[in-house]
């Protein structure tokens, strides 16, 4: 086994176990600390650090499919947004079954009963597994359209920004019965547990990490097999790769599908923290602001997505608090230096640097 594998393999079981580890400290550190305890994390903490899971797993969905398959989306906010909107579905649902009271943007369009198309997504169950279904219809449908047609590179990455901004538009009306440009709150329950109550808001932030971590394995998983092999040399030489034989747009076919769910989970598990759902959440600023945490973190690694999620939105929160007004300059300079500096981001530069190293000492 070389350096690099080994250094990989290390970094699987020391992400995996960071997770669980803070999954399980956070309830932990809340319940039983005291708050002038520096170790106690305070619920808002801990709703921060389950907001930034979420778009880890959002920046990975994109890293799998970009930084093995070469497909670089602007767009996988669309997915991100579909997860929202179906939680969302569901959580309108709990709050009606519990107070017998419309929503507000119900009650502005008139409607006296509570919709039947609502009542699809009843059950959280079923609202997963809706979500799932949806979010792999429409990127099967689109992706069967473009990769049968060969459409790669920039013109792939606008045509999914263009429907990204189309989408938006389209939330915004409220006649469509969405929400409109308010979206969907009011949310009180999931799953039967009160959202208000801070033992939810910690389970959600532990799930999120636990979920991260699964998901993590199974797309690790998924590259170091033959058909991860194959969406490599996708990348790498699609032309060479249909040459011999192979089904190119079939396998990219899959692995934008499959990124697309991830995309949809994180969404799902985004709202119920929030406690709001509106158009922004499919904004053309945010699929641009997931392609940036992958380069800054590293592409092609998936755990440099997970950090350059992290270290952004980390940032991000930290000086909109600070310097609101200046934060986005302070992103844009950390974001030309590392691509400069480390062109395969942070983590991919730092294996990098680390087999230069070893190969240097020739141990």
């Amino acid at each position: 086994m070389s350096f690099k594998q080994t250094l990989i393999k290390r970094q699987e079981f020391i992400l995996v176990t960071v997770l669980l580890l803070i999954a399980a400290y956070m309830p932990l550190s809340n319940r039983f600390l005291d708050v002038v305890n520096p170790f106690h994390m305070s619920l808002f903490s801990i709703n921060l650090i389950g907001q930034i899971i979420c778009f880890a797993i959002l920046a990975m969905a994109l890293d799998f499919v970009w930084g093995f398959a070469g497909i670089l989306s602007l767009g996988h906010g669309v997915f991100f947004g579909i997860g929202g909107y179906v939680m969302g579905f569901y959580l309108i649902n709990a709050s009606f079954a519990e107070t017998k009271v419309l929503p507000d943007f119900m009650l502005y369009m008139g409607w006296k009963d509570f919709p039947l198309f609502f009542q699809i997504f009843k059950y959280l169950s079923v609202s997963i597994a809706m979500a799932v279904l949806l979010t792999f219809a429409i990127a099967g449908i689109f992706g069967f359209a473009t990769f049968r047609s060969r459409i790669n590179g920039v013109y792939f990455s606008i045509i999914t920004q263009a429907l990204t901004y189309a989408l938006m538009l389209m939330l915004f009306i409220n006649d469509l019965g969405l929400g409109g440009n308010n979206g969907m709150t009011g949310f009180r329950s999931l799953a039967g547990y009160k959202l208000a109550d801070i033992s939810t808001q910690i389970g959600l932030a532990s799930v999120s990490c636990i979920v991260l971590a699964i998901l993590y394995l199974l797309l690790r998983y998924i590259v170091k097999s033959s058909f991860g092999q194959a969406m490599i040399g996708v990348r790498d030489d699609e032309a060479r790769l249909r040459f011999l034989g192979f089904r190119t747009d079939r396998i990219k076919l899959f692995a934008w599908c499959l990124s697309a769910a991830v995309a949809a989970i994180a969404g799902l598990l985004y709202v119920p923290q929030v406690g709001i759902i509106n158009p922004n959440i499919v904004s053309p600023m945010l699929s641009v602001e997931i392609a940036v945490w992958v380069a800054i973190g590293g592409r092609g690694t998936l755990i440099g997505a997970i950090i350059g999620a992290t270290l952004v939105n980390g940032l991000k929160f930290w000086l909109s608090a600070k310097a609101p007004s200046v934060w986005p300059f302070i992103l844009a300079a950390v974001t030309l230096l590392i691509t400069i500096g480390l062109s395969n981001g942070l983590w991919g530069g730092t294996l990098q640097l680390l087999s230069r190293s070893h190969a240097r000492r020739g141990v």
